[in-house]
């Protein structure tokens, strides 16, 4: 069965093995387009198994390690999606007061909620001071002052962790890496002492542990390698100025295939292994994560249809009903995601041409992709754009006036 959400104007688990969660992504079935072609489009059409696939095998492979998983809501906040993933047991990952508010109303455990961003205001921390939240990741050594006298003003003990730029390169887009010197987020490392004098100094403010989080959309393993380099020479700078280091925090940004949208789910069980090999983990302490992308990207496609069909002498055009404004991230990162033609008379269609696939909205930066080799495609056909389950409902915009459009799900 297929379920719709209302559309909104502007304004049992799974027990897979994890062999098996790596081979059955199969979301676009011909049962699935029978029913897209009459409902209305757009949509975010999420294929819940996948998701509890993916679950499972993040689960599996961090439980074996006694590791702790926060899931990242900006990634995906859609409320089917976060009451799955709070039902597996995992803390959540907020970077706004409002993503503290909808993981608790979502039954996270507020003892498992930690809160990030370089620029929480006052409202966001007496939020999360009133809540009660198990951390905050704390991103300049003014904050940690701030976070001191709002938490006296309450009479509480606010537990902080440092955010520290390792300055390691993640190898990925310059747009979404966040561990480097020049970047805006966390507190680089040449300003360690004055952190340490202001723990000192603030009363009100319990100390837990380190945190990092080094960039997005990460593939290539190696690079964690070097964080863990990086995590223990922190770690040792702490204890050796005598703070006892009980929590580190390794962030997220494991990457996920979009070339090939079938295949295995993100690498979960390398991924924590990573860690699990060249962390220095001392008796007692506790090593948490914060993945996003990984868990949610995969079960998700975003299902258009074509609007029109221009063809021109060097370029045909496929125009669709979404845009910009239901997935970002091609205009904003140039980032790559599939595009089939999931339409029957696509798959009987023995000509294929070349189509820049492009939104409706005004802007000439409205382009999925060029040049995409699809089968020759008609008006009203159905276009699924793969790999929409991060950072595509979630950035969704009413810009050009469009309404917010709603979701389907598997079941």
């Amino acid at each position: 069965m297929i379920f719709i959400a209302d559309r909104k104007p502007n304004g049992h688990h799974n027990n897979k093995t994890n062999k098996e969660n790596r081979t059955h992504i199969n979301m676009i079935s011909t049962a699935n387009i029978d029913k897209f072609k009459d409902l209305e489009t757009p949509f975010y059409y999420y294929d819940l198994d996948v998701l509890r696939q993916t679950l499972n095998a993040c689960r599996d492979a961090s439980v074996k390690h006694g590791f702790h998983v926060h899931y990242a809501l900006k990634a995906n906040f859609n409320p089917r999606v976060l009451d799955i993933i709070q039902s597996y047991g995992f803390g959540a990952d907020c970077v706004s007061g409002n993503e503290v508010k909808a993981a608790i109303a979502h039954g996270f455990d507020k003892g498992k909620v930690v809160f990030a961003g370089v620029g929480k205001s006052d409202r966001e921390i007496n939020l999360a001071l009133d809540a009660d939240i198990f951390c905050f990741n704390v991103e300049s050594v003014q904050e940690l002052h701030i976070i001191n006298e709002l938490a006296a003003a309450k009479n509480k003990k606010a537990n902080v962790a440092i955010r520290i730029n390792p300055n390691v390169d993640a190898h990925t887009h310059h747009f979404i890496t966040t561990g480097l010197d020049e970047n805006k987020f966390g507190i680089n490392i040449w300003q360690l002492p004055d952190v340490a004098a202001a723990l000192r100094q603030c009363s009100n403010l319990q100390f837990l542990g380190i945190h990092f989080h080094i960039g997005s959309q990460i593939t290539d393993l190696e690079v964690y390698k070097s964080l863990c380099t990086r995590i223990n020479e922190m770690q040792d700078w702490f204890t050796d100025h005598g703070f006892e280091v009980k929590v580190l925090n390794a962030g997220g940004g494991l990457g996920v295939d979009y070339h090939h949208p079938d295949n295995d789910i993100a690498d979960f069980e390398n991924y924590f292994q990573v860690f699990k090999n060249f962390l220095n983990v001392k008796p007692g302490q506790e090593v948490h994560f914060e993945l996003g992308r990984a868990l949610v990207a995969q079960s998700a496609a975003l299902i258009s249809r074509v609007l029109y069909v221009k063809n021109g002498l060097k370029k045909n055009f496929l125009i669709l009903d979404a845009g910009m404004t239901e997935l970002i991230r091609p205009m904003l990162y140039q980032a790559y995601h599939q595009i089939e033609n999931v339409s029957q008379n696509a798959k009987s269609s023995t000509t294929n041409l070349k189509y820049d696939v492009v939104g409706p909205i005004c802007e000439s930066t409205d382009c999925f992709q060029k040049d995409v080799d699809l089968p020759e495609s008609f008006r009203g056909d159905i276009i699924a754009v793969r790999t929409a389950g991060a950072y595509g409902e979630v950035m969704a915009s009413g810009y050009n006036l469009r309404d917010i459009v709603g979701s389907v799900y598997s079941e």
